[in-house]
Formats: C-alpha cells, sequence, structure tokens
C-alpha cells in the first residue's frame, strides 16, 4: 500500500493505519447528460487506488437548490450516493472527488469549504458526506458534510445502499430523513 495515499495532509492514516473504512459520497450532476456522467464517475470511484468497493444507489431527480430555495426553473438534479470501501485517507480520497470532478469538465467557480455552499449549475458534482465516524471541522475537510442531514436527495439514496446507516452526530440516517421530511 502506498503510505501517503493513506495518510493524507495530517497523517490521518496513523487514526486508521490500514483498515478499511466505508466512505460516503453524494454524486450530483444537472447539466448535460447527467445520467451517463454519474455512470462514469462511478466507474472512476472504483478505479480509485485503495477502493476496494463501491456501490451506489439507483439516481433520482429533485428539483435545483438555490440561496432563495428550490427552484423549478433552473436545470433538475441527477442525485445518486455511493458508498466506498476505501484505506485512502480522507483528505486523499477529497482530493481524488475533486479530480474526477474536473476530469467530466466540473470548473469550480471559487476555491470554498463545504460551510460555503455553491450554487451555480455543475456538469458533476462529488461531495465527501461522511469517511467512517470520523468528525472533523478544519475547513479543509468537513466530516460529516454540514449540510448533509438536511438534505433528502443525500439521505434517501444512501439509505437505498445501506439501510442501517448512521451519520456521525446526527444518528441514523432512516430517522434524520423522517425528521427532514417532517414524519417524526
Amino acid at each position: 500500500m502506498n503510505r501517503r495515499l493513506a495518510q493524507g495532509f495530517d497523517g490521518d492514516a496513523e487514526r486508521h493505519p490500514h483498515a478499511p473504512v466505508e466512505a460516503v459520497v453524494a454524486i450530483g450532476a444537472n447539466l448535460g447528460d447527467r445520467a451517463e456522467t454519474m455512470a462514469a464517475a462511478i466507474v472512476d470511484l472504483a478505479r480509485l487506488p485503495l477502493v476496494d468497493e463501491v456501490r451506489a444507489s439507483e439516481p433520482v431527480e429533485s428539483i435545483a437548490l438555490k440561496p432563495e430555495g428550490r427552484d423549478a426553473a433552473a436545470p433538475a438534479y441527477l442525485n445518486a450516493v455511493a458508498v466506498l470501501t476505501t484505506r485512502l485517507a480522507p483528505s486523499v480520497l477529497l482530493d481524488y472527488l475533486h479530480a474526477i470532478e474536473r476530469r467530466h469538465g466540473r470548473v469550480r467557480s471559487a476555491e470554498r469549504s463545504a460551510l460555503e455552499p455553491g450554487w451555480e449549475d455543475r456538469l458533476l458534482d462529488l461531495d465527501l458526506i461522511a469517511y467512517g465516524d470520523v468528525v472533523s471541522d478544519d475547513p479543509r475537510l468537513l466530516l460529516p458534510h454540514p449540510r448533509a442531514a438536511e438534505r433528502d436527495f443525500v439521505l434517501g439514496p444512501w439509505l437505498a445502499v445501506d439501510p442501517d446507516a448512521t451519520l456521525p452526530g446526527v444518528g441514523r440516517v432512516d430517522e434524520a430523513l423522517r425528521r427532514l421530511r417532517g414524519d417524526g
């Protein structure tokens, strides 16, 4: 195993020496051939070094979110979730996610952390939602994703892949989705 890939920017391999971890990646697109781009991105995820397995949900369509709320006039998103079994360090995995986005034509309007949402339309969006039970408030690597529990288009597909999923700091994903939808 390449030690640098498992270490990341702060030597986080020492906390996760070589044990595989389940990482959750949200996949979205609202421009171009959304389904084809997302399918290709899932293949790219499976080809990453130190990724042993990728389980992906079926895509679901959702209305674009803008600062003012849902925008039915904007191109609709396709969203899915992939659960990766990996030994990559979380920071290295995030770098790979950004590289896959670029390979599929994503141009970020600005560098920002997950605390600063972007509202532009996208050919491909890959967000690291969770990495095992890791909690990080480092602006370069916020884990879990700060708005994951607010997004039914993340929680629903995640449950389709892992019905027993838990989101660190939130709890069971099925319960978070029920709360979000107002079902209890």
